[in-house]
This record gives C-alpha cells, sequence and structure tokens, in this order.
C-alpha cells in the first residue's frame, strides 16, 4: 500500500529518449521509432520531474546532434548520456562534457554503439579524460564471465535492472561492487520488480536510478504513473527518494548542480 503520495518526491528522470526527426534516425532490426521531442517529453513525464538524462538509442547511432540541441532545450538540470565511436578524438569529449554530456552508452542488447571488445580502453578512457562513466544496456545473465572486467572499470550503470531473473546474481555482484542500475523499464523486464529492487536496497540503496525509460519505444508496456507509487511501496520513503532523486544527482552532476525547482517551459 502506498503511504506517500509520489507527486510529493522530486524527481530526477535517469532514462528518457529524445526522438526528433530533424535529426539522423537509423532503422534498428528494421525498426524506426516515431518522433518523441523535448515538447513532447515534458508533456508526458510526471510533473515532478526536475531534470534528467537524455539517453541515445540504438537507432541515434553516433549522432550528436539530436542530443547537444535536446541538452539546449531542456537547460541545465539535464545531462546526456551519449553513444561514440572509439575514434572520437580528446577534444570532441571534452566539447560534449562542457555542453551537459556525462556518459557513455553501450547499447549490447541491440547495436548502435561500439561493441564490448572497446568497453575497457573506452571506459578508462572517458573516465580520465572528464570522469564519465559506462552505462550498458544489456541482459544481465550474459555478464558472467565479464565480471572481473566490469567490476576493475571505474563506474558503471546498468540499464533496465539488466533485464532477467537469470541475470539477478550477476547483477547483484555488480552492486556489491559499486555499480549502478536503473529501475527503468519495467515493461521490458522478466523479473519481479518489487523484490528486485528490496534487493538491490538492502545492498546498497545509493545505486538505484529511477527513470520513465520514455516513450518506451519497442517495450511490451510503456511507464506508467503508477511505477512511481510501485517504487514507494518497494522502498518506502528514504529509499524511494534516494532512487527518484538523490542518487542521480550524486552520480551525473548536471550542471546546475543545485537543480532549479522549475521546470523548463
Amino acid at each position: 500500500m502506498t503511504y506517500f503520495i509520489s507527486t510529493n518526491f522530486p524527481l530526477f528522470d535517469a532514462h528518457f529518449h529524445i526522438i526528433d526527426p530533424q535529426f539522423p534516425l537509423i532503422a534498428n532490426q528494421g525498426y524506426i521509432p516515431d518522433a518523441f521531442t523535448v515538447q513532447d517529453y515534458l508533456q508526458a513525464c510526471p510533473k515532478n520531474v526536475l531534470g534528467g538524462a537524455v539517453v541515445s538509442g540504438s537507432f541515434q547511432a553516433f549522432d550528436q546532434m539530436y542530443l547537444i540541441n535536446a541538452l539546449n532545450q531542456l537547460g541545465p538540470n539535464y545531462v546526456g548520456v551519449t553513444q561514440l565511436p572509439a575514434s572520437v578524438s580528446d577534444e570532441e569529449i571534452i566539447d560534449l562534457h562542457q555542453q551537459g554530456v556525462r556518459a557513455i552508452r553501450f547499447n549490447l542488447n541491440r547495436g548502435g554503439s561500439e561493441g564490448i571488445d572497446l568497453l575497457e580502453s573506452v571506459a578508462h578512457r572517458v573516465h580520465h579524460l572528464v570522469g564519465w562513466h559506462v552505462e550498458l544496456y544489456v541482459d544481465a545473465q550474459t555478464l558472467t564471465n565479464l565480471l572481473p572486467l566490469l567490476e576493475s572499470l571505474p563506474q558503471i550503470v546498468i540499464d533496465h535492472l539488466g533485464l532477467s531473473q537469470e541475470g539477478l546474481p550477476t547483477l547483484l555482484k555488480l552492486v556489491k561492487a559499486g555499480a549502478y542500475v536503473k529501475a527503468t523499464g519495467f515493461g521490458r523486464v522478466s523479473l519481479n520488480v518489487p523484490k528486485t529492487l528490496r534487493i538491490i536496497a538492502e545492498l546498497n540503496p545509493h545505486a538505484i536510478l529511477f527513470g520513465t525509460d520514455l516513450p518506451s519505444t519497442r517495450a511490451p508496456r510503456p511507464f506508467l504513473t503508477s511505477d512511481l507509487d510501485l517504487i514507494i511501496d518497494a522502498l518506502e520513503e528514504q529509499f524511494a527518494h534516494f532512487a527518484f532523486y538523490e542518487n542521480a544527482i550524486n552520480l551525473y552532476k548536471p550542471i546546475n548542480a543545485q537543480m532549479l525547482q522549475t521546470k523548463p517551459s
């Protein structure tokens, strides 16, 4: 039962996509998503979202123009999670950081990013240059043999609770080693979400990052506002606040670190 009203919590949406047809979209497995602009996002997201992370999708590959355009519209409460080729220059990485990008994504589930063979070198490079972390979209059950490598990286984030029940043991080992986990895409996962959230919080309540996953491209079900209540029920007030806001601020360090108390218009 929900004792705390979800609209009372400040939210940092740590995972959503902007799909602007002004910019290149690349078919991924034959799929090109419908438009979902900044204005579409601001109308669809919970009204208590104060900031967030725009995440590059497989269908955007290495395009940076859409991302910088979105961040310019959204303002300094928002950061970017991009995909980059290993050939990118140091100067380009530094420039992206100055414009609000804070992480690099490896989409091992659908592609559109560099492959796992370049993960170690790229992760250390971007962390050394600008302090970025790595975000992984992957079924955690495929990571068992990579645990020593992943545990050696400066910082990683696993999308969508690692996707599967079979991957949960590996996910929990990564949490113990300091990984963050996104409480996102509940319509994508094949595990018990409340139970998984509680288990992660018992290990480290500062490891969980809430995100809407809007517009929920290719998900069997989209984000629902009731997902907020699910998180509150699973974590209770203090840990829910960490997941909704505080953990993400500590990780992403948006340009406006104090977080404006108003949404962009």
